[in-house]
């Protein structure tokens, strides 16, 4: 296992400096995945980047999917087997990366997703929203093995995953989290939840849209749904062999 970290990065210029000195407790290679910041976010990003961290710039914003599959396809070329994807706002924890990673150790074929724990500072507002897309991924896999789809921590097995988006088009947007989980399970891949603690920054910069991101959200799901119908036999013939397996 050669691990290395992914970080989809735009206008994050307040927050970049203490994700990459959280980073880098762990002493892994990080690639930062500049997708379109503005200028000044390019130099807080240049300030902050450290000896063992490298930057892939895209021209234009394209949207986090799109520098997490960039990232990803990067790491895969440079020669490393997973990949830590780590939000450049600053809400997830460094003392529960190691666990993640220590699950993707003892599964190399999974995708181990952080399942969120939210302190006093979550808005209650987005906590609930995100549970008519947990109820979604639960129809659209026949399935509750992923926890939490939108979490934005997660170890990626690479030869597994860039695969889901070199042969058919993923959304590259915000809906890409729980697209690619979604079509991973379709494929028969194994989602490892791991707990860990979300909290929001005070001064967190968010961007998400509220009229694009939730269509391009709900227009997945409608893909999703009947891609669902027609794979649904396939799904749950696999689970029954599964449970067999556990059984004999």
């Amino acid at each position: 296992m050669n691990s290395c970290v992914v970080i989809p990065y735009f206008n994050h210029g307040g927050a970049i400096a203490g994700v990459l000195e959280s980073v880098r407790a762990l002493g892994l290679p990080c690639w930062v995945v500049d997708d379109g910041s503005d200028d000044a976010s390019k130099a807080a990003l240049s300030r902050a980047i450290g000896a063992n961290e490298r930057v892939l710039t895209l021209a234009h914003n394209q949207g986090k999917g799109a520098a997490v599959m960039a990232g990803c396809d990067a790491a895969l070329a440079a020669g490393y087997t997973h990949a830590l994807q780590i939000d450049a706002d600053g809400q997830h924890s460094v003392n529960d990366m190691p666990h993640l990673l220590a699950a993707a150790r003892a599964q190399p074929q999974a995708i181990v997703i952080g399942q969120p724990i939210y302190d006093g500072s979550a808005p209650r507002a987005r906590q609930y929203g995100r549970y008519a897309t947990h109820i979604w991924v639960w129809i659209n896999t026949l399935s509750f093995d992923i926890k939490d789809s939108m979490c934005g921590l997660r170890v990626y097995p690479l030869e597994v995953v860039t695969p889901l988006w070199r042969h058919q088009r993923l959304g590259k947007r915000m809906e890409f989290d729980t697209e690619v989980l979604v079509r991973a399970a379709w494929a028969g891949v194994t989602i490892v939840n791991i707990p860990t603690r979300v909290t929001y920054p005070a001064d967190g910069v968010s961007h998400f849209k509220m009229l694009r991101d939730n269509a391009l959200i709900s227009w997945m799901h409608c893909k999703l749904f009947f891609g669902m119908l027609a794979r649904a036999p396939r799904i749950l013939s696999r689970r029954v062999l599964r449970r067999q397996k556990s059984a004999a």
